[in-house]
């Protein structure tokens, strides 16, 4: 009984902590990097370290609501094995699977790299020709990944609400 009860509230957890990092890259694919694009080459690169440098510092409702997702999912898909049968456990043990591999893994193979590259770049001291460079070895392939990420995230979260309600 006791376990039920923590199950379904890490199950709720789950949800809300990947729902909020599915709205958050869904952000970032829908408005704050279409909105950086209508900038020119300087101003982007600024922006975006701006933006990202906010992440990397650390603050302390995203570092919640990220490493949240991720322990809250891992909790939820371990105490599910033994909560749930047949479709709804497989359904679990997929989003968790495909929550670490779809959204964790691309952000720290490919976005993080690719941002941290983007903070090192001097938007002062460098010519247009270089920040030309530099934003075209970010931008188009940041952004597959992050409408990856999005995908995934949108999907493990909607998965997670059936699985509340199928509960």
């Amino acid at each position: 009984m006791l376990l039920a009860i923590i199950f379904e509230n890490m199950l709720l957890l789950a949800a809300f902590l990947c729902t909020l990092t599915a709205g958050f890259v869904f952000a970032f694919a829908t408005v704050v990097m279409p909105g950086l694009g209508n900038l020119n080459d300087r101003e982007f690169i600024r922006a975006f370290q701006v933006i990202d440098g906010v992440i990397q510092n650390n603050h302390p409702l995203f570092i919640a609501m990220w490493a949240g997702s991720v322990a809250a999912l891992v909790v939820t898909g371990v105490l599910g094995i033994s909560q749930l049968e047949g479709l709804s456990r497989a359904m679990l043990v997929i989003s968790a699977i495909a929550y670490l591999v779809g959204v964790q893994l691309p952000t720290f193979k490919f976005n993080i790299p690719l941002n941290n590259r983007l903070q090192k770049v001097d938007t002062q001291a460098l010519g247009e020709s270089e920040l030309k460079m530099a934003r075209g070895a970010f931008e188009a392939t940041w952004v597959r990944w992050n409408t990856f990420r999005t995908v995934i995230a949108s999907l493990v979260s909607a998965a997670l609400i059936i699985l509340i309600f199928i509960y």
